[in-house]
């Protein structure tokens, strides 16, 4: 009967489809504004209506999707508000917990954290954008479970979504891979000097410039909308 057992480990049909979905709007295949046709969307993913529609329910619920009147499921614009309402978030969460990090710093926490920093740095250098957004959210996962913050880290997950998908629009920028690094790696010595209230500072000074460059690109998206128009 061993054979019948569940491998927990694979995911389901539904589970691929909306990581591939929800990666496709994330990196920009489908632009802000775009109608989502689940007839198109069964033909290009290889899978059912119903599949299609749940994965789609879902997105709806991360806000890469919304329902249009007259149009259906569309790719959620980015509101300039919401943005900022997220990077203010993201400013007292994730300093909170950088605090709470570096003042529970072990020589194993900063391992951790630096070999995650490690695997950033390498996919910024192959230009894998992709694994940048995903070690990313990795090491943010790590420094909030280190510093004990398993609330904060739940409203962050909730989201994650629509986080990653200004990651990918300001590790676009030129020459933004040096300058986050640069970030990033002033937050970790911080953490491993076990300096709390630095840790905080290099958090909001990071999550500060990420916020002006996600601004700036979309003012820059509605700039080229305007003169398509």
């Amino acid at each position: 009967m061993s054979d019948l057992k569940i491998d927990r480990t694979a995911k389901t049909l539904r589970e691929l489809t909306l990581d591939k979905l929800r990666g496709a709007i994330v990196q920009g295949y489908f632009k802000p504004g775009a109608r989502l046709v689940e007839r198109t969307l069964c033909d290009e993913l290889g899978v059912s209506r119903t599949v299609v529609r749940e994965v789609l329910r879902h997105l709806e619920t991360e806000g890469l999707v919304e329902i249009v009147a007259r149009q259906g499921p569309v790719v959620a614009r980015l509101d300039p508000n919401q943005v900022g309402e997220i990077y203010e978030l993201r400013s007292l969460l994730e300093a909170h917990a950088a605090q709470a990090c570096a003042e529970r710093a072990t020589p194993a926490v900063v391992a951790r954290l630096r070999e995650i920093r490690h695997r950033i740095e390498s996919a910024f250098a192959a230009h894998d954008m992709q694994r940048v957004l995903e070690c990313t959210e990795q090491f943010y996962d790590a420094m909030f479970e280190e510093a004990g913050k398993s609330v904060s880290l739940s409203v962050v997950k909730s989201l994650n979504a629509r986080i990653n998908r200004l990651r990918a629009l300001t590790i676009a920028t030129p020459g933004r891979g040096e300058e986050s690094n640069r970030e990033m790696n002033a937050l970790l010595d911080a953490i491993e000097r076990r300096d709390g209230e630095a840790a905080a500072l290099a958090s909001r000074a990071h999550i500060k410039r990420t916020s002006e460059l996600a601004l700036q690109a979309l003012a820059d998206q509605e700039k080229r909308t305007m003169r398509a128009e």
